[in-house]
């Protein structure tokens, strides 16, 4: 029989650690309803960015599971002992508790690069859902990429609602930014937060941001969010190699001389079509090709390619993926990110550690869901619990986000008949424009 590990106390430091990625006024306001917090299972808990913003408002994680050794040892060493590495399954036993969250391993549809239909991860998803719907915890959050919506005409999203509406969930399904909830980069990401035969709402934004499409839709009086600049000040200079890096992970490897006439070249906000051609990388210039002249499909290509991007110093960054420490070039400086700068733009603690080869702890750093946005997700789920008995409601699709635009592309098109036609009829359901309660 599974023996489930026992909670550690360093859940407690946890919590102290969480602040120091937090200003004063910022913890101050997510601190709320610690006393109705609750019992947490976390389902592909990577290192455990989610978790962290859970304990960090009061929260208790009572398991926690993932499959690869390099997010369980981290995961063990920042968190504590309470995780398994297993591979879940819908037969997968848990704990009883209060609230389910997790994030399935997102590359099988990622915008990031190829996608791949009938990859075996996306069937993560419905794992997700069946064992939520099977545990029936009080509430559940699920976060996941912006492909989620479209991979294969919108049947990842069905395979999500589906079980859990019949469970008796009502779910809010929202595309957002986590700049817009204070994280130093636009990442736009997909929230559900269901609550079982009771309407859990969804956090409201909490900071305004600019330099991406929609990003400008958040209007009032709301802070900025943080800049690159000011997300990576008090750095100490970054080190050459690991063992002269006075944090760990602030190292990078120095450009030759042909990457260092490339980062010259590159202005602030620029990419590599920017530069002189001469000076291209050649996987740049090979996916270039490749997308306008080998008849890939569109649905399969992925992110346009940017080869290198100086991020401005005065926008939040663009999104970290785990290709940032060879795609991103310092707002400032003629050289790549550091992994502790990703990890800062994540809004990881700087002694929060990575375990695993450099290539596994930069995929833990860019699949992670930055502490900051999961902590507003917990504090606003700490006090709605508190209400829940007064927030009873019939189960079904309360709210559905699907873009930050106007417009829509022909696949998310595909997504939003599909959803709309399934969940139409359930009297409960309605669309609203995003960031409906902010825009002036």
């Amino acid at each position: 029989m599974r023996t489930i590990r026992k909670r550690t106390n360093r859940q407690g430091s946890v919590c102290r650690k969480v602040g120091l990625s937090l200003s004063r006024t910022e913890e101050a306001a997510l601190n709320l309803e610690r006393k109705s917090a609750g019992t947490v299972v976390e389902l592909f808990c990577g290192a455990g960015g989610l978790g962290l913003g859970f304990l960090a408002q009061g929260f208790k994680i009572i398991w926690a599971a993932d499959a690869h050794p390099a997010a369980v040892a981290t995961y063990r060493k920042n968190i504590g002992d309470h995780i398994e590495e297993i591979r879940l399954d819908w037969h997968t036993p848990l704990p009883r508790c209060d609230v389910i969250i997790g994030g399935p391993p997102c590359q099988g549809f990622s915008s990031a690069g190829l996608r791949k239909p009938g990859d075996a991860r996306n069937s993560l998803v419905a794992v997700f859902a069946r064992l939520v719907a099977q545990h029936r915890p009080e509430a559940f959050v699920f976060e996941n990429v912006e492909g989620f919506l479209t991979g294969e005409g919108g049947r990842w999203v069905t395979d999500l609602l589906d079980p859990l509406v019949d469970a008796g969930y009502c779910i809010h399904l929202r595309k957002v930014s986590a700049a817009n909830y204070g994280v130093p980069q636009h990442r736009k990401r997909v929230l559900a937060i269901g609550g079982l035969g009771w309407d859990p709402g969804f956090p409201e934004v909490t900071h305004r941001a600019t330099g991406a499409p929609g990003a400008d839709r958040v209007v009032g009086d709301l802070p900025w969010c943080d800049s690159v600049l000011k997300a990576l000040h008090g750095l100490p200079p970054a080190a050459d190699d690991p063992a002269h890096a006075a944090i760990s992970d602030h190292y990078c490897r120095w450009p030759n001389t042909i990457d260092r006439l490339r980062f010259e070249a590159l202005g602030v906000g620029q990419t590599m079509k920017d530069i002189p051609e001469h000076l291209w990388h050649e996987t740049y210039r090979r996916r270039a090709f490749r997308r306008v002249m080998d008849g890939t499909p569109t649905e399969r290509r992925g992110g346009a390619p940017s080869g290198l991007r100086r991020l401005d110093p005065n926008l939040p960054s663009k999104a970290i993926t785990s290709g940032a420490i060879s795609e991103f070039v310092h707002p400032t400086a003629h050289r790549n990110l550091t992994l502790r700068e990703c990890a800062r733009l994540q809004t990881f603690p700087d002694d929060f550690q990575f375990e695993g080869t450099q290539a596994q702890r930069a995929q833990l750093i860019g699949n992670a869901v930055p502490p900051r946005f999961a902590g507003t997700i917990a504090a606003h789920l700490a006090h709605v619990l508190g209400e829940r008995t007064e927030l009873k409601a019939e189960p079904g699709l309360m709210s559905f986000v699907p873009t930050h635009s106007v417009g829509m592309s022909p696949a998310l098109q595909n997504t939003v008949a599909a959803v709309e036609g399934r969940y139409r009829s359930l009297s409960r359901y309605r669309q609203i424009p995003l960031f409906a309660e902010k825009i002036a």
